[in-house]
């Protein structure tokens, strides 16, 4: 089987700006084409900016615009019609992208009519030595373990994968690139027309971008003890997760899950209390810079993650901290919360 060892990028715009998790993709996209000593395309499926060059600095040596036009809501059809026509031109060897409600819609349409494998919502990525093919690790039978995945017999090898699932290099100021713009004619039966656009709703959660996450687990024992994670968050700045056990009883909603069939974050502090730290909890967090476990289970699989431990009732704890920072009158009697005003 030929091999064509290129590998490509697909870049996520959202509201005609570049967004944050391009230069994520970038960042793995790097470490393949530097293990397989070949370039790295970027695609842009249209945008208005004009600051290219950003993405040249994040690592990719080619940079390769799909009619540069588009609408800030995102038709799907004639996307992924765009990202068929030039994979079928440059006939890429890898073809990763985020796997966000962009990505995770795009590269299945895509990879049926490229008749060929598409592996999602992986959270790592590797080449292997010998057959020089893309290992595409993530969780299976429900998070209870890691397979490594290997597209043997098709090209492009494809694959999504999470979000904060690695750490962006830094880019290098005035690196240089190759800047190409494509125009392609969409068929008739993949054109879409836009009859309205509405907004889902939501409590302003954004997990992803925060520096401190406070996660609660089914260990913080009710509801009413959940809220005092939401004290220490607040009087923090932090974002508030939950594990989907908690989420499930009913003390958080499901924005706010981290893990394998939630959010993915990666915070500079992550607080995990009364979370048992089950490998479908680790997927979501497990890059976080410096992790804090609580939890009355010396045993907990969460210590053997987290940088500080501290053995003890989470809900005590957690009140404790919150009497530290000096600015609440609540207080935990006995397994039970009292808060007053």
């Amino acid at each position: 089987m030929e091999v064509r060892k290129n590998v490509m990028v697909l870049a996520e715009v959202r509201h005609r700006t570049i967004h944050n998790i391009t230069f994520e993709m970038l960042t793995w996209g790097r470490i393949l084409a530097d293990k397989l000593k070949t370039a790295l395309t970027c695609v842009l499926i249209g945008t208005d900016q004009e600051n290219f060059n950003e993405l040249m600095e994040w690592g990719a040596d080619r940079l390769l615009v799909l009619n540069n036009s588009r609408p800030d809501n995102f038709l799907i059809t004639p996307a992924a019609s765009l990202l068929v026509s030039i994979v079928r031109e440059e006939q890429p060897d890898i073809v990763i992208a985020p796997a966000t409600t962009f990505g995770r819609t795009i590269m299945p349409i895509a990879a049926a009519r490229l008749d060929t494998g598409l592996t999602a919502d992986c959270t790592g990525l590797g080449i292997d030595p010998k057959d020089q093919l893309l290992l595409q690790t993530r969780p299976a039978i429900g998070g209870n373990i890691m397979a490594t995945i290997k597209t043997t017999h098709t090209k492009p090898q494809m694959a999504t994968v999470r979000p904060r699932s690695i750490k962006p290099v830094k880019p290098v100021n005035g690196r240089q690139g190759k800047l190409l713009f494509k125009n392609y004619t969409i068929s008739e039966k993949y054109q879409e027309k836009l009859i309205s656009f509405i907004r889902s709703g939501g409590d302003g959660i954004n997990l992803e971008n925060a520096d401190i996450v406070i996660t609660g687990g089914i260990g913080m024992r009710s509801k009413e003890n959940f809220r005092l994670l939401e004290k220490l968050a607040g009087l923090t700045g932090a974002g508030l997760g939950a594990t989907r056990n908690a989420v499930e009883a009913g003390w958080a909603p499901f924005a706010r899950q981290i893990g394998l069939t939630g959010k993915t974050v990666s915070p500079k502090v992550y607080i995990a209390a009364g979370v048992s730290g089950k490998i479908q909890h680790l997927a979501g967090m497990i890059t976080s810079e410096f992790v804090i476990a609580i939890n009355d289970d010396p045993e907990a699989q969460m210590f053997k993650v987290a940088d500080l431990g501290i053995v003890g009732d989470a809900p005590t704890i957690v009140n404790k901290l919150i009497e530290a920072v000096n600015v609440t009158d609540s207080k935990y009697v006995g397994g039970e919360l009292e808060v007053n005003g």
